[in-house]
């Protein structure tokens, strides 16, 4: 993470709509406790901004094209100087428990006030966590969250029907350590085979969707 300084907390921004862009662009310019490194209308824009210059924090839409809010987190997990990130969306959709499981640091809901989504920002520029109220036993109980990045990979690529030379191919990894993979795999989902991991995977982005669409 990006190491915190007495200056202004550098912050860049990343909205698919111009309106929001624009107007979250005039409120941290204005606010002497920020400095507006940047903008971005796309998640790849966003990462090839922050891989060059340190970024404190990056308000992120979820929806942001093309990969959006979950991968590009994701992306940036492992890196030295990742911004910690605040998430920008409609509470509603669920989205605050989806946004802290991939690993936001913090969340402001559109519909709240303006004064809360800098006040969030100060504070995980501070190194806090916030969120609205999460049932922390919603996360727990999801064993997806509970994988590895890698064994998260592996079970993507397995849903694809590859087998395990594929597999080895796809992911440039030897036959043992992907056998070694599917074992862990299983252990965590609770499954016993290849069949039952697939189904697991299909019926838990059945679920996560149903979940973000309410």
């Amino acid at each position: 993470m990006v190491e915190k300084n007495d200056g202004p907390i550098g912050v860049m921004l990343a909205d698919a709509n111009p309106l929001v862009l624009s107007a979250m662009s005039e409120i941290f310019e204005r606010d002497p406790r920020f400095s507006l490194v940047a903008t971005s209308a796309t998640a790849e824009g966003f990462l090839g901004t922050v891989m060059r210059v340190p970024v404190q924090i990056g308000v992120i839409d979820w929806d942001l094209p093309v990969l959006g809010g979950a991968k590009l987190i994701e992306v940036l997990r492992e890196y030295e100087n990742a911004p910690r990130f605040v998430v920008y969306g409609d509470q509603a959709r669920d989205l605050p428990r989806l946004a802290m499981s991939a690993g936001a640091a913090g969340f402001a809901s559109r519909s709240g006030e303006v004064e809360n989504l800098l006040t969030t920002c100060a504070d995980v520029a501070a190194g806090k966590m916030v969120f609205p109220f999460v049932d922390i036993r919603d996360l727990q109980a999801d064993p997806i969250q509970s994988l590895s990045r890698k064994e998260r990979v592996m079970l993507e690529a397995l849903s694809k029907g590859l087998t395990n030379r594929q597999l080895s191919a796809e992911l440039g990894i030897s036959l043992n350590t992907v056998k070694f993979h599917l074992s862990n795999l299983y252990d965590k989902l609770s499954v016993k085979n290849r069949a039952q991991a697939i189904a697991f995977y299909y019926s838990s982005r059945l679920t996560e969707g149903s979940k973000s669409s309410k």
